[in-house]
């Protein structure tokens, strides 16, 4: 491409980091303020798009119409933020924060089957604005007039955001809550209302940011997940809280984009490069250099990623004996299944599905429990697990049996090269570091077409004969069993001490000898090599493999199953996975939305049992025994 085509792209870079600063700004606005990280904050953006369309249709015929539609549009998701902030999220600030996370995320469920209700299915795109349809000519190359327009949104209200934030006393109050929130209700803020302004500013900018797109970009349910993924992406490399930080992030991350486009393919010695796939990763690329050499981001604060000591938690303790009795009772129910198809022909094939999702939350809670390490890219080791049984089995030709064992290997390869970089930070950041990595996993599997299929996948991928009808079904049975008295085991070795104390008081472990990056690596690995298990066990049921399996969203629902089971105790991941396969099975089949009526449960489960459906029991039989105590103690004096 020639200097003018380049200049062009640069300028489309440009229009595209205004809308992408728009949502990144108010993400960076809530969080600093409320420290809630709101995986809805895409789908505000996706409704901001639906509603200045239906705003548009009827009241942009004029350019005051257009302009006006799209500002009274994001004025409404503003207000719904704000009623989102007071009806839920106020009830919820004192729970863990991986809890807020999840409430956010069931809003995404609900937030996209109420699109989907009322919108359709279809995409929908609007019109141009009045007076900006066409193009102009730059240096012989079309540029959209309207795209000019968007190129100066986003420089006016990174002003305006600076104006308000550091000219007026409201701004001053959001500064301050930024840095402590708790002096700040010490000097008498009424907190509430300022973390309500705050949603309500950082849902309009979301809005807005996706109001502005109607012309350029159609509406549909997919663009929440989408656009969440860049916006997290700006706001960790520009700085938690920077919004400035922010519109260089915007305008870095949607250059390289643009480059990559303009730069096509390109031949170097001898190897074709095509860069325009690059696209789908680079953003993650880039972030993934910023943390590892910068983890507190391009404008952010050093002391932000300092390893802080994690709420200290009651010690893990032996079963009793009518717990195992309980836990035998259900091993023997479900080795029974299989005996019943005849009346419950369904059941083995959910209880197989339960048994994988059950081992891939397991080996995500051992990192996020014990070891502190919160992952938003656990199924990179999910994905290579899978991925590596097909390509060996495939491609290899290996036997079933040496395809299973060597797999998990690779995933835990992956996890300890991946795991090097993530132990050295902590909390968002190393969050969004194993989203980076993630990501990058599922760009090379789904663009690599000659080797791993890419967006089609594999198939063909079956157990041997010895392991065909119900004898798959004992065999991952027996696997995941196995798996879990392994994790448990050490969980209550001198490793699984170490890892918990590292969680606890990073300091203190250091100044006990302990190597706690070491330590913490070591945990890394042994999570990926189980969730690469899981992924082997997955494959080999389904007879195939395919990206899906490693976008984010797969990640998220490991993060929802160990959340709702409880990552308080070690059965948690179990009964979450059982409790998200049974729900998930059951509401697809009673409604075709099935997601907002799912949302609904997650959020009825975060407000009744903050600490998960496992932690909850386990509370509510620690205070029954502790109550039993009392009176025989009183009865004997």
């Amino acid at each position: 491409m020639d200097l003018s085509g380049f200049i062009v792209q640069i300028l489309n870079g440009f229009a595209e980091a205004s809308s992408l600063f728009l949502v990144a700004a108010g993400l960076s606005l809530i969080f600093g303020v409320t420290r809630i990280v709101n995986f809805a904050h895409g789908s505000l953006y996706m409704l901001g798009i639906y509603v200045a369309y239906s705003i548009v249709q009827e009241l942009g015929n004029s350019a005051f119409g257009f302009w006006f539609s799209l500002l009274l549009a994001a004025l409404a998701i503003g207000v719904l933020g704000a009623l989102v902030e007071i009806v839920l999220l106020r009830r919820i600030y004192r729970a863990p924060e991986l809890f807020q996370l999840l409430a956010t995320f069931a809003l995404v469920l609900i937030f996209r089957d109420a699109a989907l209700f009322i919108w359709g299915p279809q995409d929908l795109l609007g019109p141009i604005a009045p007076g900006l349809d066409g193009s102009i000519k730059i240096l012989g190359h079309y540029f959209p007039k309207y795209d000019l327009v968007l190129i100066l949104i986003g420089p006016v209200v990174l002003g305006l955001l600076w104006l308000l934030l550091t000219r007026t006393r409201w701004g001053t109050l959001v500064r301050a809550a930024t840095q402590d929130r708790e002096m700040l209700g010490a000097l008498g803020v009424n907190q509430a209302w300022l973390f309500t302004a705050v949603f309500a500013l950082g849902a309009f900018l979301a809005a807005l940011g996706g109001a502005v797109q109607i012309p350029r970009l159609p509406a549909n349910l997919t663009l929440d997940l989408g656009v969440i993924g860049d916006a997290f992406v700006i706001v960790v490399v520009g700085g938690m809280g920077s919004i400035p930080g922010a519109y260089v992030a915007a305008l870095i991350i949607a250059e390289l984009k643009a480059m990559c486009i303009a730069l096509g393919t390109v031949s170097l010695f001898g190897i074709e490069f095509d860069f325009p796939r690059l696209t789908l990763v680079v953003e993650f690329i880039f972030m993934a250099l910023v943390l590892v050499f910068r983890p507190w981001g391009l404008f952010g604060k050093e002391a932000s990623v300092s390893r802080n000591s994690a709420p200290i938690e009651a010690p893990y303790r032996p079963a009793t004996a009518p717990f195992k009795w309980f836990i035998a009772v259900v091993i023997a129910a479900v080795a029974a299944l299989p005996l019943m198809s005849e009346w419950l022909p369904y059941a083995p094939v959910l209880a197989l599905d339960i048994m994988v999702a059950a081992l891939f939350a397991l080996s995500l809670h051992f990192i996020m429990g014990p070891g502190g390490m919160h992952s938003f890219g656990h199924a990179a080791y999910y994905g290579l697990g899978a991925y590596g049984a097909a390509l060996l089995l495939k491609s290899a030709a290996f036997s079933m049996g040496l395809s299973m064992a060597i797999a998990p290997i690779i995933a835990g390869f992956g996890a300890l090269i991946f795991g090097w970089f993530c132990v050295r930070l902590a909390g968002v950041y190393l969050a969004m570091l194993t989203l980076a990595f993630g990501q990058i996993v599922w760009s090379v599997i789904y663009q690599w077409d000659s080797f791993t299929g890419g967006s089609n996948g594999m198939i063909g991928i079956w157990p041997a004969e010895w392991l065909s009808g119900d004898a798959y079904y004992y065999f991952a049975f027996a696997i995941v069993i196995i798996s879990a008295i392994v994790l448990r085991r050490l969980l209550f070795s001198p490793f699984g001490y170490a890892l918990r104390a590292a969680r606890d008081s990073g300091l203190r472990a250091d100044a006990l000898g302990i190597n706690v990056k070491r330590v913490q690596l070591v945990a890394f690995v042994i999570a990926g090599i189980f969730a690469g298990l899981a992924g082997v066990l997955y494959v080999f049921s389904k007879g195939s493999a395919s990206p899906e399996i490693i976008w984010v969203g797969k990640s998220v629902d490991g993060l929802v199953m160990v959340l709702l089971g409880g990552i308080q105790t070690l059965i948690g991941p179990i009964v979450g996975a059982a409790t998200f396969q049974f729900l998930q099975d059951y509401f697809m089949g009673i409604t075709d939305y099935w997601l907002a009526l799912f949302g609904g449960v997650i959020l009825l489960i975060v407000l009744v049992f903050p600490q998960g459906v496992a932690g909850y029991f386990k509370e509510f039989f620690d205070y029954r025994a502790a109550k039993r105590n009392q009176a025989l103690a009183a009865s004997k004096e």
